[in-house]
């Protein structure tokens, strides 16, 4: 845990180091027995490595793995930081909770359960019956209808952005298996995650800045004015945890509290793109062994992602131009995660095979 006490400090949970060099050994020395030559698999074996020192075995099996897409509306969208209205941030959960969208599709596609959470968007979704199996479900974990503007004063208050950790810390501690898989809806969370990159790594703001939901040039502009404009208001940020309620959302807040848990249950994180890097990049400022957990699925096409990646120096698994969020990279790279696990269980060595080793 960082040493700095914060507001967030209460709810911040021990996050055991995973450093284990024997382990690590085992694990390497099983990977570097198996027919082929040296490393020739690649990032795959990094991964394999990886996986088995999160959960602390020579053969990882990856357990019930659940997607979670974390929404909420942001203040700032109304001064037009987005190419779409706010509706759609509602009307996208409902299209998630339809099986509509790409990352419905691709949960259905992988055996993914997926829970959608309502952290603070600007509609009531009223009762929801229980969700058939293999169908998303909602759960309302509502902090309050959107953030402030985050350009007249923070976006959350201290008690809002605690309340919103501490919920996604309890909805992870509710659900089974041993992987998160995060994802997310909300139009304006460009804009909170290019924000809290730039009070992370000290980067002008346009360097953060991308094209969001679809911005044409001078769209992208007026989106860096204003978020320039965000950052001079708060200017005297101390720490990451005000970083969070002061730039930030609802949704991002949620996303640090769910990856909080799933690291101190010595779960594997599996992250999407922009916003929830953001998420990811500032719950390792709050507990920095959080990293350890973390596998990063692809680098995406906006602006200030390879930038993020670099601040938590990692390696993503695919590069595929992705910029639509939701955890649709997340559940893209899932069978990298499978394939990786049954190289260690299934593939055999070179004494079990009778192959000849150099």
């Amino acid at each position: 845990m960082s040493d700095a006490p914060n507001f967030l400090t209460p709810w911040l949970p021990e996050v055991a180091d995973l450093h284990d060099p024997a382990l690590s050994a085992r694990l390497q020395q099983v990977l570097d027995n198996k027919t082929k030559p040296l490393g020739s698999l690649g990032q795959l074996e990094s991964l394999a490595l990886q996986l088995g020192q999160i959960l602390g075995t020579e053969a990882p099996r990856l357990q019930a793995p659940q997607m979670l897409v974390c929404a909420a509306d942001h203040g700032l969208a109304a001064r037009g930081v987005s190419a779409y209205p706010s509706d759609v941030t509602w009307q996208m959960v409902e299209n998630f909770l339809a099986g509509g969208a790409a990352v419905s599709v691709l949960a259905r596609q992988h055996g993914l359960a997926l829970t959608v959470v309502d952290c603070g968007v600007r509609h009531d979704f009223g009762p929801r019956p229980e969700a058939a199996p293999g169908a998303a479900r909602l759960l309302v974990r509502k902090v309050g209808p959107g953030t402030a503007d985050a350009s007249a004063g923070p976006a959350m208050s201290e008690a809002e952005c605690a309340q919103a950790v501490r919920q996604g810390r309890e909805v992870v501690a509710s659900l089974p298996g041993n992987v998160l898989l995060l994802g997310e809806m909300g139009i304006g969370n460009t804009s909170a995650a290019s924000l809290l990159l730039a009070w992370c790594s000290g980067r002008p703001v346009a360097e953060c800045t991308g094209r969001g939901t679809g911005l044409d040039v001078p769209g992208v502009a007026r989106k860096v004015a204003v978020l320039e404009q965000v950052m001079a208001r708060h200017a005297d940020l101390r720490d990451p945890a005000q970083a969070l309620a002061a730039l930030g959302g609802f949704e991002l807040a949620t996303l640090v509290g769910a990856v909080l848990q799933a690291s101190a249950e010595r779960r594997v994180v599996l992250v999407d793109g922009f916003i929830t890097t953001a998420a990811v990049m500032l719950a390792c400022a709050l507990v920095p062994t959080v990293r350890q957990r973390c596998v990063f699925a692809h680098q995406s096409g906006e602006r200030g992602h390879a930038l993020m990646l670099q601040q938590l120096q990692a390696q993503p698994l695919l590069s595929l131009g992705l910029r639509l969020g939701e955890g649709s990279g997340a559940a893209l790279a899932w069978p990298l995660l499978q394939s990786a696990c049954l190289v260690l269980a299934e593939m055999a060595s070179f004494a079990s095979a009778g192959v000849s080793q150099a």
